[in-house]
């Protein structure tokens, strides 16, 4: 999913690969490794757009939109990590898709705007307008890597990783209650919604401690199948979004049209520079999982170029009426699950994803998933992501300095996050950055690791 950060290049030995790199299989080999990262990766493609809109309240058709598009874009952005062309791309096996690390920030300041009386189609405008101008912010980031992993270090992203996972949490646990439609109806959290959640994650669970190898890496999408053929039997399912859709939709640019909103953007700063590095991570990852350079000008322009499609992708999402991407480092996994490193595989993941996109049906199905069941498997993925926040940690020396930085980000983050009232007398242009709590928690670990001199090895400071 999304955010996950791998192992250290450190980690366990790379087994033998079956393909290697350019090896090209035969066309049933490579369909078949391909359904495989498939099974791993179509949820988290989805759920942050079906998450989004269903918070902020985007009609069924519009919804059905956002979804198709964020299947459409993913393809493009994994058949350009793959195929490479010129400095765009990382010449790799890698699949990049829709990023929770945003989900956050966008619902909080969604629903602030919302609340202040612009209506949903703004909200989206600007929304849209925002994840265009970050994008820049990426790309720009792809061509001085050294200087800005100098200023976001391990623990800066760390840190600002595990709050994105934290306050995820909140929204996977409304979710779970039926959301904020049932939140209004009085529906919240009553036994028909908590048993369609609770059925999921169960499943997840159980799945997960299994010996089957494609048992586990299958695990969220047979538990929302379950679920989903729960809901039918309960009439749960809504196919509002199908109603009236083309059979087939060609991309529609600019569909809500582009707005801007500084309330939003500036705390999409730090969530876009910590995604970069993320970028370099799963990079890196993916690289030795292929038996290839972990170091060296090949790996540099690797990490260059996977980091460039990053943004050079969400600039294409907010276009193209989506959410922010990035690399997904789960296909890791499915790596050294088949020994097939061929980077010609993910030229059919990237097919089968812009296919699925282009069926508006396709998506039409998947919005009919009851939120109570999208809850019960989003709660892992957000769950997941936290602790990825807590593994990019492990890995820092955790001496009192860190330990200060940790905690006074942590407390101010979270703190601002659950009493946002504490800003209420701050001018309304701080107020609105400084009440997402990943901003708060991520500018605090930026300038504390800024300012605060880190010890040198005999113990001094530098």
């Amino acid at each position: 999913m999304t955010t996950l950060v791998p192992p250290p290049a450190t980690a366990s030995p790379v087994p033998e690969l079956v393909l290697g790199l350019e090896d090209r299989p035969p066309a049933l080999v490579g369909m078949l490794a391909a359904l495989q990262h498939l099974l791993a990766i179509i949820v988290p493609i989805v759920t942050p757009g079906l998450l989004i809109c269903q918070a902020l309240g985007v009609p069924a058709r519009d919804t059905n939109l956002v979804v198709s598009m964020s299947l459409v874009i993913s393809g493009i952005a994994t058949f350009v990590q793959c195929r490479r062309f010129g400095p765009f791309g990382a010449g790799l096996l890698i699949v990049q898709g829709t990023s929770f690390n945003f989900v956050g920030p966008l619902i909080a300041g969604g629903t602030l705007m919302i609340k202040e009386g612009t209506p949903v189609a703004g909200v989206m405008a600007a929304i849209f307008g925002v994840v265009v101008a970050g994008s820049f912010i990426e790309m720009g980031v792809s061509r001085i890597l050294p200087f800005v992993k100098r200023m976001i270090t391990p623990l800066v992203t760390g840190i600002v990783v595990l709050m994105i996972g934290l306050t995820l949490i909140k929204v996977g646990l409304i979710s779970m209650g039926g959301g904020y439609a049932a939140m209004a109806n009085g529906s919240f959290a009553n036994g028909q919604n908590l048993m369609l959640s609770g059925v999921v994650l169960a499943i997840i669970v159980v799945l997960n401690r299994v010996r089957v190898v494609w048992l586990r890496s299958a695990a969220i999408v047979i538990a929302l199948a379950v679920g989903y053929a729960l809901a039918g039997s309960m009439g749960r399912l809504d196919f509002t979004g199908m109603h009236g859709a083309a059979w087939f939709q060609m991309p529609v640019p600019l569909h809500f049209g582009l707005g801007f909103s500084w309330s939003l953007f500036i705390p999409m700063i730090v969530i876009y520079l910590v995604t970069s590095l993320e970028a370099i991570g799963d990079v890196t990852a993916t690289s030795k999982v292929s038996r290839e350079p972990v170091e060296g000008p090949v790996w540099m322009r690797r990490i260059k170029g996977g980091v460039l499609v990053n943004g050079a992708n969400s600039l294409l999402a907010g276009l193209f009426n989506t959410f922010p991407s990035s690399i997904f480092a789960q296909n890791n996994g499915v790596i050294q699950l088949t020994g097939i490193a061929s980077r010609h595989v993910g030229m059919w993941i990237a097919l089968f994803l812009v296919l699925l996109g282009l069926f508006p049906a396709v998506a039409g199905a998947i919005q009919a998933v009851p939120e109570p069941v999208l809850g019960g498997a989003a709660m892992v993925m957000f769950g997941a992501v936290a602790a990825a926040g807590i593994n990019i940690l492990a890995s820092v020396t955790l001496d009192r300095r860190a330990l200060l930085i940790i905690a006074v980000s942590l407390a101010l983050g979270l703190g601002i996050s659950q009493v946002p009232e504490f800003l209420a007398h701050l001018p309304q242009a701080l107020r609105h950055v400084l009440e997402s709590g990943v901003a708060t928690g991520g500018i605090c670990a930026v300038l504390l690791n800024w300012f605060l001199p880190a010890a040198t090895e005999d113990g001094a400071q530098a």
